[in-house]
């Protein structure tokens, strides 16, 4: 049954029919044609999209945001130079420990990325780093955002193992 159900779903892509309507369709019709009550499929739907620990990426998105708009991000970045500004490359090194500590707020490598990003590139720039070296640091400083937790690959896997998240913190 299941090779029945891979190759419609190969069928129904052949035929140019979009990925989550060939796969929609195919698992339709296997409720329809099984001995399935049709009311497990709302069901699933609802239970899988119930998860409190889920709601925690948005509001990392949003605290990513709301942080760049209040000025945190620049102060921040004032932090930052404080500490490892009079290094030759001050400011590269700037981009990496902005980004180290805004990954413990923000939680994702975009949020990161945006926010530092739109403060440090232009600073760059005008000291004299070319616009490429200066969007590399920024977007390979922000990629170290989803190691440091809380990141939302961290709380996703707490959420699909069934760990805690405190105990993951502990670990």
């Amino acid at each position: 049954m299941g090779a029945t159900l891979g190759v419609l779903v190969c069928v129904s892509l052949v035929i140019g029919m979009p990925v989550a309507f060939g796969i929609g369709a195919v698992a339709l019709g296997y409720f329809l044609l099984g001995d399935f009550p049709l009311t497990t499929i709302p069901q699933k739907m609802f239970t899988g999209m119930d998860s409190f620990l889920l709601l925690a990426i948005p509001f990392f998105l949003l605290a990513g945001s709301l942080m760049n708009h209040g000025g945190v991000t620049a102060r921040l970045v004032d932090f930052a130079s404080t500490l490892v500004g009079h290094i030759h490359g001050g400011l590269g090194h700037v981009t990496v420990v902005a980004n180290v500590i805004m990954a413990g707020m923000s939680g994702t490598a975009a949020a990161d990325a945006a926010a530092t990003g739109a403060v440090l590139i232009p600073e760059m720039i005008r000291k004299g780093y070319s616009r490429g070296f200066a969007a590399a640091i920024s977007a390979a400083a922000a990629t170290i955002g989803p190691i440091i937790p809380p990141s939302v690959s961290f709380i996703i896997f707490g959420s699909i193992t069934n760990v805690s998240i405190g105990a993951l913190f502990l670990a």
